[in-house]
């Protein structure tokens, strides 16, 4: 197995001096990223499955989102590789749009989609995701698996301790999420693991029209 920085960095106390010098990588890591995305405004970041092909329905849905967007000046943010991802910068690139990828370098490597204006490469899944976060002021989630899932709860767990504030949070692909919704309603609402209102933020809609009519309307963008 080639060299992977999270495995290393995440192997316990092993030796003081290289985890400063990784301080020092991860630093490099986010001031990479604070440069080149440093003018990006008005973006939307996409989550969803590396695994589905351009004729699968949510890689549609996912193009077309992304293609609306464009066309009405939003910048358009993915993780970078192929699928949902993929559909997503395609889309903004065929409208004209700025499309950015934040790939991740995986001892299996993810290859970067090929429609990027701005492409960055990282080897920390957190400062992708952090860089995936800060620049947006909208969601969109579509189907996809543990990394996707992993993205939605940790963005819901940022709006729900006001890390955030009031971005909206497009979920497409309905079907998909049935099962999770009713965990969220029957297990968590009825134990009081979450509040009610911790679902506000969270718009589920296939419409094209009815989500860019949620990213769209006036939202504080936060604190600084």
């Amino acid at each position: 197995m080639r060299y992977d920085a999270d495995f290393y960095l995440l192997q316990g106390a092993r030796n003081y001096a290289l985890d400063l010098w990784r301080s020092f990588r991860i630093w490099r890591e986010f001031r990479k990223g604070f440069v080149k995305l440093r003018h990006v405004e008005k973006c939307v970041t996409f989550f969803g499955s590396a695994r589905f092909s351009e004729d699968h329905k949510y890689y549609k849905l996912a193009y077309d989102m992304a293609f609306k967007l464009g066309q009405e000046g939003y910048a358009i943010m993915s993780g970078g590789g192929p699928g949902i991802m993929e559909a997503a910068n395609r889309g903004a690139k065929d409208a004209g749009a700025l499309s950015i990828g934040c790939n991740i370098r995986l001892p299996e490597e993810q290859k970067p989609n090929p429609y990027q204006d701005i492409s960055l490469h990282f080897d920390h899944f957190f400062v992708r995701k952090v860089m995936l976060l800060k620049y947006s002021q909208a969601f969109v989630l579509l189907p996809g698996g543990f990394g996707t899932m992993d993205e939605i709860f940790e963005t819901a767990t940022l709006m729900q301790t006001k890390k955030i504030y009031d971005f909206p949070v497009v979920v497409m692909g309905g079907k998909y999420w049935r099962e999770l919704g009713t965990f969220l309603d029957k297990a968590m609402l009825e134990l009081g693991t979450i509040d009610e209102h911790d679902l506000d933020f969270i718009k589920m809609t296939d419409d094209l029209q009815e989500a860019f009519d949620i990213i769209h309307s006036p939202r504080p963008r936060g604190l600084i």
